[in-house]
């Protein structure tokens, strides 16, 4: 646990200033999936990704490549579905243009929205295979966004993305974090993890991105018995737990350039490798965007630590996202499968 870093308030990528997030999920009638998106300011925020997964689904990504043109995105998508759910970013482009929120190209009102996406394998985690998120998914889930508070902090667990995840063969979800550096800097994390590897140590029980914990944020989390991870008998292999892929966003308000915040997402990939293990495989799309809502570019020693951040606030965001699930039709979580781990003095779940 580290002693001397604290979080923002939220403990969530919503404490850096002008972000907010959404999420929409459907979970009935052989439905289990859903979409988050990540709003920018109406200015929008500099952009950044970066790829690790050999089977990714992505969209807009050669956009934010730094010889590119555009330097600001407005929002970015995360949805289930695999390709089939990369509809769902069509839903929240309309949304802004409606909203007069773009890339301006003509007259009044005349822009295009820039809104990078990103999807994991969730098909038939509900039972009916093309049931997958769609623009009216995306549309509700940007509502969702708009309509939040300003730094509330997002729910955790199966919603969103992560409705219909998987990880190691348990359930998966979306969690958040946060980091307030000792100069005021915030970095955040939103995870949506659905890995082929497992978030959990099979010797122990222990999720692995909690031993990054900031505090108390993990309320009093516990290696488990002995007895409930012998019982567990270690992560899954083959069938629908090697249809995977984890995706996040991680942000901060330092401001960057296009270049500076490919790095930060390179570097969040770190996290992502210590949370769940292995990742960046074969049969992952592991993908991580990066948003900037200042004014760059950074200066080396402030960029350094918002990198030697990073990758800590992503593992913990994972972290958040498995201890949060529930059980599902699709697979059972940590928390029935670990009870033991969890003290009076943890919160209720999420979702």
């Amino acid at each position: 646990m580290v002693e001397d870093r604290r979080t923002g308030p939220a403990n969530a990528i919503t404490d850096v200033r002008g972000l907010r997030v959404g999420h929409a999920q459907r979970t009935a009638d052989g439905w289990r999936t859903g979409t988050t998106v990540v709003l920018a300011p109406p200015e929008g925020a500099v952009g950044g990704v970066d790829v690790r997964g050999a089977a990714p689904g992505t969209r807009e990504t050669d956009l934010l490549d730094p010889r590119n043109l555009v330097e600001r995105v407005h929002a970015v998508v995360l949805s289930g579905g695999s390709a089939f759910g990369l509809d769902a970013a069509g839903g929240v482009v309309h949304r802004l243009a409606d909203a007069g929120v773009g890339l301006p190209v003509g007259g009044p009102g005349e822009c295009v929205p820039i809104v990078p996406a990103a999807v994991l394998f969730d098909l038939k985690r509900g039972g009916d295979f093309r049931a997958v998120p769609d623009a009216e998914l995306g549309a509700a889930a940007y509502d969702a966004a708009a309509a939040a508070p300003a730094g509330a902090a997002p729910p955790a667990g199966a919603v969103g993305a992560g409705t219909g995840a998987l990880v190691g063969g348990i359930a998966g979800g979306v969690g958040s974090a946060s980091e307030v550096l000792a100069d005021g800097t915030v970095v955040g994390a939103l995870a949506a993890v659905n890995g082929a590897g497992s978030a959990v140590d099979p010797r122990t029980g222990e999720v692995y991105g909690s031993w990054e914990a900031v505090g108390g944020e993990f309320g009093g989390l516990r290696a488990p018995d002995a007895g409930e991870v012998a019982a567990w008998g270690g992560p899954a292999e083959g069938g629908l737990a090697a249809q995977n892929t984890t995706i996040g966003v991680v942000a901060t308000d330092l401001g960057l350039t296009k270049a500076q915040a490919g790095k930060l997402a390179a570097t969040a990939h770190d996290g992502l490798a210590r949370a769940v293990r292995p990742a960046h495989t074969m049969v992952d799309g592991d993908t991580v965007f990066a948003l900037s809502t200042g004014e760059g570019p950074a200066a080396l020693e402030p960029f350094q630590r918002v990198l030697g951040a990073v990758a800590e606030v992503f593992a913990r965001a994972a972290a958040h996202a498995v201890v949060a699930a529930g059980d599902g039709p699709h697979a059972r979580s940590y928390r029935s499968l670990f009870p033991s781990a969890f003290s009076s003095a943890f919160p209720d779940r999420a979702d």
